[in-house]
């Protein structure tokens, strides 16, 4: 399976995670390439290579009408839509830059989104995105998602950030993404509401049920548009699991702290894994087929991996059967219960099994008849694929059709 891995350890922002996963792909510059080519209105990205630390990194250096703005400062210009009017009218008499002026709704930034040269997978996984940002917007102003108004500069850094993410994460085209626990940082941060803490608020509502915590590093180190990010994208989070690492990449903040300020992403493979199962067998020469039926169902209910029977010869040159449980070890007393209330045996024999497992998962392929679950399995060296028979045999009944006319690669 191929995993990509997020080391959030100094926290995350959009442009530091885009900076990271550059790394990986075979054709950064092309990347970057193709980003200046959505013509985004005003952006502008550079991909940079620098060392801190003695480590040599990315940092993607993206500016708005030729000015690169800090996210951990611009992200906090946003306002409410009676503030929004007050700001127009104090523009009216202190004039500064023009497109300090500038502020755009949710529906605003929907249209530019859809409107970029994208896959519809990319802008919807980037519309899903801003819609996480524009929530916790809300949720912190306890106002209507229409009513938040971002300030442009911000607005149209985020979109690029998050589109970059979007489109290298469809490139990269990981199994699954997993990521460590984030490091929000401490202290307070300036925002277009006053002083507030760390995270921000709107930080804080995104990042509800994800593991995070705080070090001594006094400073923001998690954006709203990183948190939302990587509530979007990532499955998992803990430990980096057991992985064969392909390639590493160094995502650079703009900010310097004490500690390598930068998001590590690691891609690499799974080789898949083992186990240790209990296989429960007994042989039988008085049980009918109806009640061996009746004891299969009863222990796969109860969670067992696997129920199978073999035809025998017993003494006195009777057919039998040897009758086979396996089973998780923590089910094994359970499993035993069952066998011998639903079986006419008086003895189990028990065999612990070291297993080779290959990492499973599961997706929906749309055919021109309906949709079909696939079953993919990977490790070892090796990838199968196998489609859900029950799908196939509703699809084929349905439509009049064999299973082997529905195509689904």
């Amino acid at each position: 399976m191929k995993i990509l891995y997020l080391e959030c350890n100094m926290g995350v922002a959009g442009d530091m995670l885009m900076s990271a996963l550059s790394e990986l792909h075979p054709d950064p510059d092309g990347f970057i390439n193709r980003l200046n080519s959505l013509n985004i209105p005003g952006i502008k990205a550079e991909r940079l290579t620098k060392k801190k630390s003695g480590i040599s990194g990315t940092h993607i250096k993206v500016m708005f009408d030729g000015k690169e703005e800090d996210e951990h400062l611009h992200h906090h210009h946003e306002h409410t839509h009676d503030e929004h009017h007050h700001m127009h009218e104090e523009h009216h008499h202190v004039h500064t830059h023009e497109h300090t002026h500038v502020h755009r709704g949710m529906g605003e930034i929907k249209n530019i989104i859809s409107s970029l040269p994208v896959s519809e997978k990319v802008k919807g996984d980037a519309l899903s995105v801003y819609k996480i940002i524009a929530e916790a917007e809300s949720a912190a102003h306890n106002c209507e998602v229409s009513e938040i108004h971002f300030h442009e500069v911000g607005t149209m850094d985020a979109i690029a950030d998050i589109v970059g993410v979007c489109m290298l994460i469809d490139e990269l085209s990981p199994d699954m993404i997993v990521s460590s626990p984030i490091n929000t940082g401490s202290g307070t941060v300036q925002c277009a509401h006053g002083i507030l803490p760390v995270p921000a608020p709107a930080t804080a509502f995104i990042l509800k049920g994800i593991p995070i915590y705080s070090n001594e590093i006094n400073g923001e180190l998690c954006t709203p548009t990183g948190a939302a990010l990587v509530k979007y994208f990532v499955q998992k989070f803990g430990a980096m699991p057991t992985m064969s690492v392909s390639a590493v990449g160094y995502g650079f903040g703009t900010r310097e702290y004490e500690t390598l300020n930068c998001v590590r992403a690691f891609m690499g493979e799974t080789a898949g894994s083992t186990d240790t199962v209990v296989q429960l067998s007994c042989n039988m020469d008085d049980i009918s087929g109806e009640r061996i039926s009746f004891a299969q169902a009863r222990l796969f209910e109860a969670g067992a991996l696997d129920v199978f029977t073999i035809p025998i010869g017993m003494k006195k040159s009777r057919p039998g059967v040897l009758f086979n449980c396996i089973c998780r070890q923590e089910d094994k007393e359970k499993m035993v219960k069952l066998i011998f209330k639903h079986t006419s045996t008086i003895g189990i024999r028990e065999t612990v099994c070291q297993r080779y497992v290959l990492d499973r998962s599961e997706e929906v392929v749309h055919t021109q008849y309906g949709d079909v679950r696939i079953k993919k399995s990977e490790g070892y060296g090796v990838k199968k694929i196998k489609p859900e028979y029950n799908d196939l045999e509703k699809l084929a009944i349905e439509n009049n059709i064999d299973i082997s006319d529905i195509k689904f690669y």
